[in-house]
């Protein structure tokens, strides 16, 4: 089945510079007449526009602050001419003094466009490896509907410590959300081990309980590679089957996800087992299998990370997730997502902890319907295939 396109990304962010800096110069210039105007004419005001270049710098390229200065250079002469002072030597060493200051001025400015033109360079660099790492999540694939939600803690970061992905294989769409202990770029270099071990498993392990195991080894060797004995990252993996309407759910030490029907909101009921990294601390034997949650036409299942769980407000609560949702009243993903991205924040603040948020139902369009009654067989079905 054929997924809706994802949106284009944004541009890297621009270096922004308060809006008032920009007009600091013409306040200066401003400031300069209104003296010259009212003081008397002995007096040539002119000596205001010594700092005007270097003021111009920190908003202006190395042109226009140029110009600025030449600028400046002709009113201190017409004001000193004025006051009939223009060759006095004290307005000499004034316009000795607006030249030096247009020249480290210009300097200034080259340097500091070259420094924004590099930053830019380098966020643009940081963000395409950054949404390698995190990809967008589609609308619709294999037979869900589905919407997401992404936030790190740090503004300036677009991943932290939380994951998700979503795969389309010839098992059924595969489902991962998860949170790796710890912030920071050890953090996020584990994110990534996590994000590329289940896109390349996803396709080709047919077990959820196999997959888990196979991410359980990734963050192992993680921990070792690093001498971290600490590092375990909690996860839930979920896998539905076109047409299916039951999902299967594997918790590996996460939070619990949520079964949202028309008129009741209830945990799902799946074995908490221990977190990936720490699996061989207990008897292989007690993995248990996955658990199928019934998911039919307008119920979806929502995935979340402790980054909304754990949001407390300015007193210390905690936020009330089941609650909240509760008083929505829909089921519908794309609402549900857009609701928790603005109540968390307008609940909790600025964010103490990441946030991941992957809210899935089947797909009941026609285009869906006609697509899942193709796909209906007995065997796994490869993405793509008629």
């Amino acid at each position: 089945m054929p997924t809706a396109p994802r949106p284009p990304r944004p541009a890297a962010p621009q270096p922004r510079v308060p809006r008032w800096v920009p007009w600091l110069p013409v306040v200066l210039l401003l400031l300069d007449l209104i003296t010259e105007a009212i003081v008397p004419d002995a007096v040539a005001a002119g000596f205001l526009l010594t700092a005007l270049p270097v003021v111009a710098a920190f908003s202006y390229g190395p042109v226009l602050t140029a110009a600025a200065t030449l600028g400046s250079l002709a009113l201190q002469i017409l004001l000193a001419l004025h006051a009939g002072h223009v060759n006095e030597q004290h307005h000499v060493w004034v316009y000795i003094a607006t030249l030096l200051s247009g020249v480290m001025g210009t300097a200034l400015s080259w340097q500091r466009t070259r420094q924004n033109r590099n930053l830019l360079q380098a966020r643009t660099v940081a963000e395409t490896l950054q949404r390698t790492v995190l990809r967008p999540v589609p609308e619709r694939t294999g037979g869900l509907r589905v919407a997401g939600l992404y936030r790190s803690a740090q503004a300036e970061v677009l991943v932290g410590g939380d994951l998700y992905e979503v795969c389309d294989t010839r098992f059924g769409v595969r489902v991962l959300l998860g949170d790796v202990r710890g912030k920071g770029l050890g953090a996020v270099r584990t994110v990534a081990d996590v994000l590329g071990a289940f896109r390349a498993a996803a396709h080709d392990t047919p077990g959820l309980v196999d997959l888990a195991d196979q991410l359980d080894r990734t963050v192992l060797r993680d921990a070792a590679d690093r001498g971290d004995d600490e590092l375990f990252a909690t996860a839930v993996l979920l896998q539905y089957r076109p047409g299916s309407d039951c999902v299967e759910i594997v918790n590996r030490g996460h939070t619990t996800p949520l079964l949202l029907s028309g008129d009741a909101i209830s945990p799902v009921p799946c074995a908490d087992e221990l977190p990936l990294g720490l699996g061989h601390l207990g008897p292989a034997e007690e993995r248990g299998k996955p658990t199928a949650v019934a998911l039919p036409p307008g119920h979806t299942v929502l995935l979340y990370t402790d980054g909304v769980s754990e949001a407390r407000d300015p007193a210390g609560a905690f936020y009330p997730l089941a609650p909240r949702l509760a008083a929505l009243g829909t089921t519908e993903p794309d609402r549900l997502v857009s609701f928790l991205a603005q109540d968390v924040r307008h609940y909790a603040g600025l964010l103490a902890d990441d946030l991941a948020v992957l809210a899935l139902t089947p797909d009941t369009s026609e285009v869906s319907g006609a697509s899942d009654a193709l796909r209906t067989t007995d065997a796994p079905y490869t993405p793509g295939t008629p």
